[in-house]
């Protein structure tokens, strides 16, 4: 990897505080409108379910689900969150809201059945939980004829051709990129790559932290529930067995059966008599505890430091040369995402084996077999050297005799966790190399 190519500099035509000021409120914007978009899709999927359980049961019961979903930690934690994953789950409830269920005076095979073609375009894992519920639709439709030729394949048929339009027009060919998927982490089974857990971990651990203290209720709602519900409980079973045979394992892949599990839930809650209140109290002081600290204290550190890079380009414009290299594991930024600007950057990269290679190490594994090795032969010559590290507090003295070298000082400290472990450190570091005075190493 070359070091830092790119002359594009911070300077422009306005007054150095004037130009700030403006870049900051569009950098503002540009990361606060999607998370707000986002924000206002999961509140519309939240009041899709609510009214869902309100057809079904009752406005009382209705609000005992819409209660457990709004304060499940790991709803806020996600809801916001511009991932696919958080898009089909919004996609999901909403879908639910149409489809067919006993009792349910909104369904439209229709409407749902786009939704669900649009969440697996989104992301092809979306069809995952519906595999159970549109083969219940299926067996119980009279017309079954009719469903397909007239609904499942007319659909498919449109939203998989704009795919392959847009794609098309993206990648420059023909591209079926949810057979490239399904081929990455399944076929190849590549996502492995990036961790591994035995087939075990959804239902020892990984489950049971998403639900987080509403397990008890969970449980106790399963066996009070209506029969007609059993398909939504089947789905939650279905959905954490596939995911269990995949080798990679996160969180966030089971959240779009969490607002199912908050169905049952809700039961429970509306079935307690003389512990409702203790358990009302329990479910919110413990969930949003979570909440606040899981949102707005735990790895903060690096969206705190991305907020300091952009600072570089206009509180320096002399320095036009400026150029950041963020020493840290694989995605622990959010890169150019949060800077927009033309700041040259660099991160040690990770990408995947497509090549089959044996004992195959990409560049952040090389790296941290021997860092300073590893920065001596990158930056042979000085003039190569970044004016900007970025790294994890874990890594300061393993290089420090680069730092010192090179002339580097920490101008910058942020807090990222209460728990680190491996390469991620409890803060984050942020050196400036200073030029005046500076020896040349070699």
């Amino acid at each position: 990897m070359g070091a830092f190519n790119s002359q594009k500099t911070c300077t422009g035509i306005w007054p150095l505080e004037l130009n700030g000021g403006i870049r900051s409120l569009k950098n503002r914007r540009m990361i606060w409108i999607p998370r707000l978009a986002q924000a206002l899709l999961s509140a519309i999927a939240d009041i899709r379910l609510y009214s869902l359980m309100k057809q079904l049961e009752n406005q009382q019961m209705a609000r005992w689900v819409f209660f457990c979903q709004l304060c499940s930690w790991f709803t806020w934690y996600c809801c916001t969150r511009t991932l696919t994953n958080t898009m089909e789950t919004v996609l999901t409830i909403i879908a639910l809201f149409y489809y067919p269920l006993e009792g349910s005076k909104s369904m439209n095979s229709v409407k749902y059945s786009s939704l669900v073609a649009l969440a697996f375009i989104i992301r092809p894992t979306a069809i995952i939980p519906w595999i159970p519920l549109v083969f219940r639709h299926f067996w119980q439709e009279q017309k079954k004829l009719d469903l397909i030729l007239h609904q499942f394949l007319p659909i498919g048929f449109v939203i998989l051709s704009l795919s392959l339009i847009i794609d098309r027009i993206f990648f420059g060919q023909w591209t079926l990129v949810q057979y490239n998927f399904l081929k990455f982490n399944v076929l190849q089974n590549l996502g492995t790559f990036y961790g591994s857990h035995p087939w075990h971990w959804y239902f020892s651990q990984g489950f049971p932290a998403v639900l987080g203290t509403h397990l008890p209720f969970f449980i106790h709602g399963c066996f009070l529930a209506p029969k007609r519900y059993r398909i939504l409980l089947v789905t939650v079973l279905w959905t954490l067995l596939v995911y269990s045979m995949l080798s990679h394992k996160e969180f966030r892949f089971i959240y779009p059966v969490l607002p199912f599990c908050m169905v049952f839930c809700g039961y429970s809650l509306n079935h307690l008599k003389m512990w409702k209140k203790p358990a009302l109290s329990f479910l919110f002081l413990s969930n949003m505890l979570l909440a606040l600290y899981t949102g707005l204290v735990h790895q903060r550190g690096t969206l705190d430091v991305m907020t300091h890079i952009q600072e570089l380009c206009y509180s320096k414009p002399n320095k036009s040369s400026a150029s950041v290299f963020i020493m840290m594991p694989c995605h622990s930024t959010p890169y150019y995402s949060h800077v927009h600007y033309p700041l040259p950057m660099r991160f040690l990269q990770c990408p995947p084996d497509l090549t089959g290679k044996r004992q195959y190490l990409d560049e952040a594994d090389t790296f941290y077999l021997n860092p300073l090795n590893w920065l001596d032969k990158e930056f042979h010559n000085d003039s190569t050297l970044p004016t900007h590290l970025i790294i994890f507090s874990v890594l300061e003295e393993e290089i420090s005799a680069f730092l010192i070298s090179s002339n580097y000082e920490r101008t910058a400290v942020f807090f990222h966790t209460h728990l680190p472990e491996g390469r991620t450190g409890s803060h984050i570091h942020v050196y400036e190399r200073k030029l005046e005075g500076t020896l040349n190493r070699r």
